[in-house]
């Protein structure tokens, strides 16, 4: 270090800007606004006003979430609509149509996600899925526990009579071309569906109610969107509500989406290609094997699948107590530090 005279330091500090602009370039901008309101006189209105909006860490945690579905529901519609465009105007298959649609959705859940972060001077990380934990030991953890919960369900389901594997729907390298291609659907699905609903959303209402409260409102709504499936019914509902909770555990118990992500996509990928049995009321093209049902809807779950039989809530209440026991522990933070970055 080299010493300075004190006509040096003198230009410096003229020149430097004051404390309190620096200590206002390193807040977020809410904050910012907030304590600039402070400072002015208002009229009572203006004082109600304000409260509703704002709070002490600038935009109330409601209106943030409001401003991201909102951009959310915008850019569906605009990539929703660009995308039948394409359908219409060009020779694509269906199936690639339906990536596509996969794609669009997951768009519309990250990109809000993305804008929300700038505004709010934190990571995308923050919002439940950190960079440097990608596809590594609880993705690969939550896959296998996946595969291997609903291969409990149709194990259950063929002892009782009520489910045939039957003989193989491929042969040769379609085998593998689909394995691969619906791999890749439900991983996009996956991510997509978890990050709307446990991403941004489940960070964001827990700063305004508290986690678990923010988790039964937002695994109702999961639940509630699988209204929009053909063949669906109220079990299918029920189900996919308590497995949306269930995936609420999962993200608080091990503090990121990433187990969820993976159980997610097996899970789907099991239904719709390995047993080839109807997920949320559809059967998929391209399947495995050529199995089937037999017997009453409440055991099989009819035109629903595995998701709509009885066996599913028994199934939900010992992965919630297995998970309990090999994850007792709390690592979810819902208010984790602002980061500020340097320019």
């Amino acid at each position: 270090m080299h010493e300075i005279n004190k006509a040096d330091r003198d230009e410096t500090k003229a020149d430097s800007p004051p404390a309190s602009d620096q200590s206002e370039q390193q807040r977020p901008l809410g904050e910012i606004y907030s304590v600039q309101q402070a400072q002015t006189p208002r009229l009572p209105f203006d004082d109600r006003m304000s409260r509703i909006f704002l709070g002490t860490g600038g935009l109330r945690p409601i209106w943030r979430l409001f401003l991201y579905l909102a951009m959310s529901r915008a850019l569906f519609l605009l990539l929703d609509a660009i995308l039948n465009y394409a359908a219409e105007h060009f020779d694509v298959l269906q199936l690639w149509i339906e990536l596509a649609s996969e794609v669009v959705l997951l768009l519309a859940a990250v990109v809000p996600a993305l804008i929300m972060a700038r505004l709010e001077w934190r990571r995308l990380d923050d919002y439940g899925l950190p960079r440097r934990r990608a596809f590594g030991k609880l993705f690969w953890t939550g896959a296998v526990w996946g595969i291997a919960a609903l291969s409990v369900l149709i194990l259950a389901l063929h002892g009782t009579g009520a489910f045939t594997f039957g003989k193989l729907a491929l042969h040769g390298s379609r085998i593998l071309k689909f394995a691969a291609f619906w791999g890749l659907f439900f991983l996009i699905v996956a991510f997509a569906e978890e990050f709307l609903l446990r991403g941004y959303t489940q960070f964001t209402l827990s700063q305004a109610t508290s986690f678990w409260p923010a988790a039964v409102l937002l695994s109702i709504a999961f639940g509630a969107i699988h209204f929009l499936n053909p063949g669906e019914a109220w079990q299918g509902i029920l189900a996919a509500a308590g497995i949306g909770f269930f995936f609420c555990l999962t993200l608080r118990r091990t503090g990121s989406l990433w187990f969820a992500v993976g159980f997610h996509a097996a899970w789907d990928w099991g239904e719709s290609y390995l047993y080839s049995v109807p997920d949320s009321g559809g059967v998929s093209p391209g399947h495995l094997l050529k199995s089937s049902f037999h017997g009453p809807k409440w055991l099989t779950g009819g035109s629903v699948g595995p998701e709509g039989s009885v066996l599913i809530f028994v199934l939900l209440l010992l992965l919630w107590i297995v998970f309990d026991r090999f994850y007792p522990e709390v690592k979810y933070d819902q208010n984790p530090p602002i980061k500020i970055v340097a320019a």
